[in-house]
């Protein structure tokens, strides 16, 4: 168990250079790992996945974001982030993206 969640949680953290998202997730796995009471294991690990779908939901916006900006950054070289963000449209298509995400996101199904 402890080298699926390192390999699946761990990993992506690290890629994300997301270092206290790790330690905090670090912290949740080692408290799943000691418990012995199976269904106290079960609610720290749909506490566990729901931490992590936070993380995931932060990190997809943070690049559907920086993508959007260096799309706009391309065509109007002079333009600042404060000006970028306002023309860019990541204020419309950001929230259009998640909610798309977020349905297709809630037919994942994870068990441990």
């Amino acid at each position: 168990l402890q080298m699926a969640l390192q390999s699946w949680m761990f990993s992506r953290l690290t890629s994300w250079g997301a270092t206290s998202w790790m330690e905090a997730m670090r912290s949740k796995v080692q408290d799943i790992l000691a418990e012995d009471n199976k269904d106290r294991r079960s609610t720290l690990w749909m506490e566990a996945k729901t931490v992590f779908a936070q993380y995931e939901h932060v990190e997809a916006k943070s690049i559907l974001e920086m993508a959007l900006w260096k799309r706009e950054i391309e065509y109007e070289q002079a333009l600042d982030r404060g000006e970028c963000l306002g023309v860019c449209g990541s204020n419309i298509v950001i929230p259009n993206v998640i909610r798309f995400l977020d349905m297709a996101g809630s037919d994942r199904q994870y068990s441990i």
